[in-house]
């Protein structure tokens, strides 16, 4: 008896050194590519870093942040970032759901239309953003050709590299990209709600609109809330596709503040001042999800 008294705990630890040895090289990309990078720019943040070899580094406080807070540019780009966001996420959402519900009818070739509408969710952002660079082409561009031969010439425009259009060009490929996993998402909650529900409304009277309004769209809240929450973080956070597409321009009229911090860090060599950048921006997010994860747990509870 004595001898397993013993043993047991020695078994124990044993058993939690060979699960943190499995888990150690799962653990290690994420603590070298994701939480060193993380501390290490948040460290950053603090100090006047800047691009070049034996470069002395000084820890200056919130002197970026102070700088950070009267910086037009910043701000510029932070308002614009509000813009892509929310017009992407909310088209995304509106195109989505038409197209979730249209999906989840018996319709004939269902399964083919399916594949088909999550095709530009499985491309990369950059081949995406050079797809519709060559769409949005001014000269030989799809849309102004087409425009054209409608006999439609006074609708061309320079639609990347115009003050007006960059903008609504620029989320309108964004939607594009995006709209697949908003979609699935949302057909997936479709399929959730009870056939019997839809039923019983129609016997009572209700037509199609009522039906959706009081049976599907109450049905889909939670899934409608948890995706909208989800796509406006990453929107809000891209960068990629804008950058393929304009670089931020013209005149900064598409500069995302994730450009913005690509612009201060790798062109101009203010690491310092991008990385107090980014670390607002990891605040907003944090805040964000927050926000998000706290109305989740007051759903579920």
């Amino acid at each position: 008896m004595t001898t397993l008294r013993v043993g047991k705990p020695h078994k124990a630890r044993s058993d939690k050194l060979t699960i943190y040895l499995l888990l150690l090289p799962s653990l290690l990309p994420v603590l070298l590519l994701s939480v060193f990078p993380l501390l290490r720019g948040i460290y950053l943040g603090f100090t006047d870093a800047r691009a070049g070899r034996n470069v002395d580094v000084t820890f200056t406080g919130f002197e970026n942040y102070k700088e950070l807070l009267g910086d037009e540019m910043f701000w510029n780009s932070f308002k614009i970032g509000l813009i892509w966001a929310l017009g992407v996420t909310v088209l995304q959402f509106v195109l989505a759901l038409g197209l979730a519900l249209l999906l989840n009818q018996q319709l004939r070739f269902r399964g083919v239309a399916r594949v088909l509408s999550v095709v530009p969710w499985a491309m990369p952002p950059v081949v995406v953003g050079i797809l519709w660079k060559l769409v949005y082409h001014p000269d030989a561009g799809l849309l102004n050709e087409f425009f054209h031969r409608i006999g439609a010439d006074g609708l061309r425009a320079n639609w990347l590299g115009d003050f007006s259009t960059a903008l609504p060009a620029v989320i309108i490929v964004g939607v594009w990209a995006g709209m697949p996993q908003t979609t699935v998402v949302l057909l997936a909650g479709l399929q959730g709600v009870a056939p019997e529900l839809h039923e019983a409304a129609a016997v009572d009277g209700a037509s199609a609109w009522h039906r959706f309004r009081h049976v599907t769209l109450p049905a889909l809240a939670p899934v409608i809330v948890a995706i909208t929450s989800l796509d406006f973080i990453w929107n809000f956070n891209s960068f990629g596709l804008v950058y393929v597409l304009t670089a931020g321009g013209p005149g900064g009229k598409t500069m995302l503040p994730m450009l913005f911090a690509y612009e201060e860090a790798f062109r101009y060599g203010n690491y310092g001042y991008a990385a107090a950048l980014g670390n607002v921006m990891v605040v907003i997010i944090v805040a964000l999800l927050a926000i998000y994860l706290r109305r989740r747990l007051r759903e579920a509870n």
